[in-house]
């Protein structure tokens, strides 16, 4: 050993110091998540496709030729034709704007409807709360699925009692996440002294509880897009969702099932365009998990 072993460390620069400690921004944690970015790249090929995909078909939806019908793919019709000759490219393509925006139509509404209750259950605590969260274990009892239909005989199909219903039905799960993080947040120092500071309530959970909440709620919110998507396909399904001629996909795969084994064209492309936007927002649902919220989603 000589005296040299023992002289002190250099001090880095600060700037270097602060360059080595800095944690990566929510977005380039976003684009290192490979399930991210794909499914982001999915849900924005598929908006694309609902708005400029009808632009380059020479059909609209409800055009029919019965000497056309039921061709298979082919360069006329991409997608081949149904039992009334319509095209299906054209309908797949429509279907995905009303699809689409029953997707997030109806993720607006669960939104604004879960955001508010929760906030006011979470925030105001006591009695408040357990009333109030005391109804959404009510609902909660409820198959959300048979409490759609239920709501769906009564307004009758079409696009606007959709929106009602998914809109009415879905804001439950919102709601218990905005008021589970609201209870965590509600408690800190700075909450504390805001109320001290005879700040108005509803100003606090406005300005700053509720952005400490963002991450979860738009985690929820993607995902309670496709939830509504598959919602809508299964009422079309059944006959309960939107009116003829208009063409949803549940709608398209609706009437694709009838004629699956002599056509399955048919129903294959309307089913191929429900699964790949489902995923597509799995993706990025998941991955948004792991940006916004990385130790629950390493759980």
């Amino acid at each position: 050993m000589n005296k040299e072993d023992f002289l002190p460390i250099e001090r880095a620069p600060q700037e270097e110091l602060i360059s080595f400690i800095k944690r990566p921004s929510k977005w380039e944690r976003f684009k290192v998540n490979r399930l991210a970015v794909v499914g982001a790249s999915i849900i924005f090929v598929m908006i694309v496709l609902a708005i400029l995909g009808p632009l380059i078909s020479p059909y609209t939806y409800a055009d029919q030729s019965l000497i056309d019908a039921n061709q298979s793919p082919s360069f006329s019709h991409w997608f081949g034709t149904d039992t009334l000759g319509r095209d299906i490219y054209t309908r797949v393509m429509y279907g995905a704007r009303i699809s689409l925006t029953i997707g997030f139509v109806a993720a607006f509404i669960n939104l604004v409807i879960g955001v508010t209750y929760g906030g006011i259950a979470g925030y105001l605590g006591g009695k408040v709360d357990r009333i109030m969260m005391g109804i959404v274990d009510v609902l909660y009892g409820i198959p959300l699925l048979l409490y759609v239909i239920l709501l769906m005989v009564v307004l009758g199909p079409g696009l606007t009692s959709i929106f009602v219903a998914l809109g009415i039905a879905y804001w439950l799960n919102m709601a218990r996440i905005v008021r589970s993080q609201i209870l965590k947040v509600k408690n800190e120092e700075y909450i504390i002294a805001a109320e001290a500071m005879g700040i108005p309530k509803h100003r606090i959970l406005l300005r700053h509880i509720l952005p400490n909440c963002v991450g979860p709620i738009i985690i929820t919110l993607t995902l309670a897009i496709p939830e509504a998507i598959f919602t809508e396909a299964f009422l079309s399904f059944i006959g309960l969702g939107v009116n003829a001629p208009m063409a949803s996909w549940g709608v398209l795969a609706s009437e694709g099932i009838s004629s699956m084994r002599s056509y399955p064209f048919q129903l294959i492309f309307p089913a191929v365009a429900i699964s790949v936007t489902m995923l597509g927002f799995a993706f990025l649902g998941d991955g948004l998990r792991n940006v916004l919220d990385p130790k629950e989603g390493d759980r």
